[in-house]
């Protein structure tokens, strides 16, 4: 129960409560709200709320609607969303997609080995084939018999000087 494991445990636990007092005396601050915290993703939206509220608060009556306001806000948003969607399109990828890229690699890389395994079968068949067909008529020229049933001399010393001048 109080071996070194528990003596490391209980260090590691001081150190931790030691990080979050020290965390808590640092003032946080106001200015980095809209920038540094938010994720990438929606930074442009926090950025453009921020603006609007800059602009509330230094010129309350302008020339300029408030619903003009809001139309170019929104036409700002869809623009920048969209923007940022198609981004994303070109350069994140969901899980989801991940995942079917992944599969359709493994799919196609399946296809393929089945293929040149299916290549190597036929090959290795017509091979066999040949073979079998020059065994066929070797055996036939080789086991003629004479009309007495004797082996055939003759056509043996051919068969052999055949082969012979084939190599």
């Amino acid at each position: 129960g109080r071996g070194f494991a528990f003596r490391r445990k209980q260090k590691i636990e001081r150190q931790y409560r030691k990080l979050l007092k020290k965390r808590r005396k640092v003032p946080s601050q106001q200015d980095d709200q809209f920038t540094d915290i938010y994720p990438e993703h929606l930074k442009h939206l926090y950025l453009a709320e921020e603006e609007m509220l800059k602009r509330r608060h230094r010129a309350p009556d302008n020339s300029v609607s408030s619903e003009e306001k809001l139309n170019k806000a929104v036409e700002t948003y869809t623009f920048s969303y969209r923007s940022v969607m198609s981004e994303r399109k070109f350069k994140k990828k969901t899980a989801n997609q991940k995942a079917k890229e992944e599969y359709e690699k493994i799919k196609a890389e399946r296809a393929r080995k089945i293929e040149e395994a299916e290549k190597r079968k036929q090959q290795r068949e017509a091979a066999q084939k040949l073979y079998k067909q020059k065994k066929m008529e070797a055996y036939k020229i080789l086991s003629k018999k004479t009309k007495r049933g004797q082996p055939n001399l003759n056509l043996q010393m051919e068969f052999l000087l055949q082969k012979i001048q084939q190599k």
